[in-house]
């Protein structure tokens, strides 16, 4: 049977059988007659798993993005699956060849100048200026994840003269007891003292620890429109989220000589190999720094 025939037999069983949506059923089409375009007048029968690393070579090589290459093989891999489970073909040339490895993103850092200035952008004369403060002063103290503040309660903070500390409720429910700098303590007291009571007195009363302007507890959303409106404020023109502030906090830390356990242990990683892609960030950036500085190096 014609290569062209058996991809509209499977084409059918991913419509009707699989129950797969139009879109999804003509991306299917594209890619695997982009496929049979690749084998030309070669049966089926013969492709080997040579024919299928090769196609993956090609289309990278084209400048098509891992995801898109991917999302191919993961296409006719389904088509040569369907053809053994018909008895059209003895084996499947797709199961011995790998995906390509999706290039590391390593993660966009603020420099200490720009959280400086992201920090100083948030004026503390009102009630929710003090409660922003304290916010972007913890996220970034902390490396704290956004579902992590916005679950913190008053009981959760520990504020005293020997022990400025935070309860963190991280993935799993696991928690995990971290320290507060100077600067973030002044701001959490100071929000404590004088911003909290005025917003919760708007509310129905609730422990959570960053309340909103109605006195409800803060959302995620609300979180990241704090942190977007104070980088227009403080004129960083780069996309600003929390796990900037995040990213930021690790990465400052280990420019600083923290021990890479230390920032593990913080930022609440499961493993140690997650936070080693800061180390990555660090590394390019001592790279930079010789490269500009060393005589001999360029």
């Amino acid at each position: 049977m014609r290569a062209g025939d058996l991809a509209e037999q499977f084409l059918r069983h991913t419509a009707l059988e699989r129950g797969r949506s139009a879109n999804t059923v003509a991306a299917y089409r594209r890619d695997v007659e982009r496929w049979i375009d690749f084998l030309g007048p070669r049966p089926l029968t013969d492709v080997t798993p040579v024919d299928v690393a090769d196609y993956l070579a090609r289309l990278s090589g084209e400048g098509l993005a891992a995801t898109s290459v991917t999302r191919m093989l993961s296409t006719i891999r389904s088509f040569h699956r369907f053809l053994v489970a018909e008895g059209f073909v003895e084996s499947d040339p797709t199961g011995a060849v790998d995906a390509p490895k999706k290039p590391m993103r390593l993660p966009k850092a603020l420099t200490i100048d720009q959280v400086s200035d992201l920090l100083d952008a948030t004026a503390v004369d009102s009630p929710v200026g003090l409660r922003d403060r304290a916010l972007l002063e913890l996220m970034y103290a902390t490396g704290a994840r956004v579902s992590e503040v916005v679950s913190l309660a008053v009981d959760d903070v520990r504020l005293d003269e020997t022990n400025d500390v935070i309860t963190l409720t991280g993935k799993g429910n696991k928690q995990r007891i971290v320290p507060v700098g100077r600067f973030a303590r002044d701001a959490l007291a100071t929000y404590l003292v004088r911003g909290r009571p005025a917003l919760l007195a708007k509310g129905k009363g609730t422990p959570a620890l960053f309340l909103g302007a109605r006195g409800g507890a803060l959302s995620r959303q609300n979180v990241f429109l704090i942190i977007r409106a104070a980088a227009e404020r403080a004129g960083i023109t780069a996309h600003v989220s929390p796990h900037t502030l995040r990213h930021s906090c690790a990465t400052h830390l280990l420019r600083g000589g923290a021990d890479i356990r230390v920032v593990q242990e913080l930022l609440g990683h499961a493993s140690v190999s997650t936070t080693q892609i800061y180390t990555l960030i660090t590394r390019d950036a001592l790279t930079e720094a010789y490269r500009t500085a060393h005589p001999r190096a360029r």
